[in-house]
Formats: C-alpha cells, sequence, structure tokens
C-alpha cells in the first residue's frame, strides 16, 4: 500500500499551480502533468487531512469517462505515461493518479448541465421558477428530474471564491454565440450518454460540470477531470425520492459533518483552518469514492490505497 499524498513535490518539472485537489506542472511548452492528490475541500476550503486513495479514484474515473465518450469530442489527453515525463525518485508520487495531457487555451466558462433540480438549481427555481434563465415546469421538487437536462453555464471564480451561475446570453457574450451553442450541444450529449450509461448501474448522475479549452488548431477539446464526484451529484437510484436531498456518493457527507460540527463551541465558519477530520468521517467518506468507481465500472478498487 501507498502512502497518501497531501501534495506532490517533483524537482524535476516546474509547478504551475497548485489546486484544491490537482499539483499541475510543465512539460515543456505544450503539455501540462496533472497530479491528483489525495486533498479534498468543502465549501472551499481544503481540509488538513487528505482521503487515501482520492486522488486514484478520481485519475481512474476520469481516465474510465475519457475513453467511453472520445467519439463525442476530443479530450487533452496525449496518451503518453506520466511516469515517463518525471524522475525515476519521483515515478510513486505519479503513479496512478496523474494524467499527461496537452496545453490548451481554457474557455473562461464552467459548462454545467443538470438533469434533475438540486443544489443552486433547486434554491433559484424555488425564487424565479428559473435556473439560470431557462424557465421550467411549476410544481417540481427538490431533486425532481427535468423534462431534459438543462445547460446552466457559470464563470470560473478565482480561487477561494464561488463560481458565478451565468445565463446562456452571458456565456455568449463572454465566449460567442457559436461557441457557446457548440459548447452546450456538446455537454448536453456528454450528459445524455454518461447519465444513461450510470442509470443502467443504479447511479443517478444529478448534474455535472465539464471544462473545455481550444487547441493549438482551435478546436474544441474536453479537459480537466470528468464525471467524477468532485464534478459531479451522484445519488444511488435505490435511494431516490423526490422532495428530499437523496444521499449521494460525493463529498456531501463530509458537508454535512462539517455543518454539524463546533468549534469553540460554535458552528465552523468555513473559512480556513477547517476543523479535524475524525478518522471515521475520513473512512466514510472513501467509502462513498469507492463505491462509486466500483458501481460504476464493475470493478472493486482493492488496488488503490486505503490506509494514510
Amino acid at each position: 500500500m501507498t502512502r497518501a499524498l497531501f501534495e506532490s513535490h517533483l524537482h524535476s518539472l516546474k509547478l504551475l499551480a497548485r489546486g484544491k485537489v490537482r499539483d499541475n506542472y510543465a512539460v515543456g511548452a505544450d503539455r501540462i502533468l496533472m497530479v491528483a492528490s489525495d486533498r479534498i475541500s468543502a465549501f472551499d476550503v481544503v481540509m488538513g487531512e487528505p482521503i487515501p486513495g482520492k486522488g486514484e479514484m478520481l485519475t481512474r474515473m476520469a481516465l474510465f469517462w475519457f475513453a467511453r465518450l472520445s467519439h463525442v469530442v476530443p479530450n487533452h489527453l496525449t496518451g503518453e505515461a506520466p511516469e515517463s515525463v518525471v524522475a525515476p525518485d519521483e515515478v510513486e508520487q505519479v503513479r496512478g493518479r496523474s494524467m499527461l495531457v496537452k496545453r490548451l487555451k481554457p474557455l473562461p466558462i464552467e459548462a454545467v448541465v443538470r438533469g434533475y433540480l438540486a443544489g443552486s438549481g433547486w434554491k433559484e427555481y424555488q425564487q424565479t421558477g428559473n435556473v439560470c434563465g431557462v424557465p421550467l415546469p411549476p410544481g417540481l421538487k427538490n431533486s425532481s428530474r427535468l423534462p431534459q437536462p438543462i445547460f446552466t453555464p457559470a464563470t470560473k471564480a478565482a480561487a477561494g471564491d464561488h463560481d458565478e451561475n451565468i445565463t446562456f446570453e452571458q456565456a455568449s457574450a463572454i465566449i460567442g454565440r457559436e461557441m457557446a451553442e457548440t459548447v452546450r450541444d456538446v455537454s448536453i450529449r456528454l450528459y445524455r450518454e454518461a447519465a444513461d450509461y450510470a442509470r443502467e448501474r443504479g447511479i443517478i448522475i444529478a448534474d455535472t460540470k465539464f471544462e473545455f479549452g481550444l487547441d493549438e488548431r482551435g478546436v474544441l477539446t474536453l479537459m480537466d477531470e470528468i464525471l467524477t464526484p468532485d464534478s459531479s451529484r451522484f445519488w444511488p437510484a435505490t435511494s431516490y425520492a423526490e422532495g428530499i436531498n437523496p444521499p449521494s456518493y460525493d463529498k456531501q457527507f463530509l458537508r454535512d459533518w462539517l455543518e454539524a460540527v463546533r468549534v469553540g463551541g460554535s458552528p465552523w465558519n468555513k473559512r480556513a483552518p477547517a476543523p479535524e477530520i475524525p478518522d471515521q468521517v475520513v473512512s466514510e467518506t472513501q467509502n462513498r469514492y469507492r463505491s462509486a468507481w466500483s458501481d460504476l465500472t464493475n470493478y472493486s478498487p482493492h488496488g488503490i490505497t486505503t490506509h494514510s
């Protein structure tokens, strides 16, 4: 068993950015090595304790979906082994948790697709009957399945800030109407195919987000990571019901614990530093990531880290 990786430290490559989960390194001028750590964030705050094996599970799941959906849109994978671009003493830091990808020009919007009414979409619907400018039928409940998947873009927030939901017209003003229409159509197709596949395996993908960039020829390319519990809302179909927040495969368990925890007798203010996560919460969160992977792929991830 390998140890949990909170941060990677590669001396052979230049660190470009350290995000909430991923550490990105420059590989020449045209490629990036994305290393998925075992960090976990909630309410835009990175927790001090890692979730062992999380980075490996996220990477395997993203690679699974990239392969399955490659006929819909090109993706950023180079096909090269991440271990081939690091020094020998760094291989264990990247093995199984990394992607070697093309360097793209990112589009400055998040491509969000919703098939069910949940989260910020449910809150907005209660107030306006719309979600990001998309009118919806009256009488829907929390977690209702929508008549059709809807495209609800968002702006990309700076580190520590929240993404902001925007309308399709606002997205068009940012990236151009033709590009916005293409991103919308591609995103909805990706969601439909993934949701159909997942539903057959007992998982509801309530909503998800995609990120896109342009390659050197201006070709729209799927990037970052896709259809994992970090970028999607996964519900077990057996527990689904309208009018409630169904239990999820993602980090909602951690969020719920953080909402209830007391720091110095008061609720946590959702600012760093985060409260220390007890072992039981780490284990339960880890189990949810593992269940999402195994249920989607019918693969039991015995080889993935389970101890810190």
